[in-house]
């Protein structure tokens, strides 16, 4: 029990918040903007409301799925937990999504944003950030 409650404070100690324009450099250095259509903005909208851009953000949900990390990527669709039946859609585990080296989620970011449901596969993303001016994500960012 011990060592489970340490590994958990490590985890927890590891956690990136990212800040609103060096998660935007950061999705731009990963050639997010104009990614299949969608602006810079839309993904840090999108990330704000998902996760508030923590890399370490999770969210059980009533279906019995989990999302995950920083875009809060779903078990039950597009990773492995080893708990939901999954289609596994990106072919990873969803502890990398866990992680401080966001190169995972922003890949499988892409191969969701690709799927027929496109960007609107997030919640978040149709109450928040559709149709609405986005103009403030980027506000003073210098990109």
């Amino acid at each position: 029990m011990r060592s489970l409650v340490f590994l958990l404070l490590v985890a927890l100690a590891s956690a990136k918040v990212y800040e609103r324009c060096e998660w935007a450099r950061e999705l731009k250095n990963h050639g997010m903007d104009g990614y299949y259509g969608y602006s810079l903005a839309n993904w840090v909208c999108l990330t704000n409301w998902e996760s508030h851009y923590n890399t370490q953000a999770v969210n059980h949900n009533t279906d019995g799925s989990t999302d995950y990390g920083i875009f809060q990527i779903n078990s039950r669709w597009w990773c492995s937990d080893g708990r939901t039946p999954t289609s596994n859609g990106c072919g990873i585990q969803c502890s990398y999504l866990l992680t401080d080296d966001v190169s995972v989620a922003i890949n499988c970011a892409k191969t969701i944003v690709r799927d027929p449901r496109r960007i609107g596969a997030w919640v978040a993303w149709v109450r928040h950030c559709k149709n609405q001016d986005l103009s403030s994500y980027l506000s003073g960012c210098r990109l």
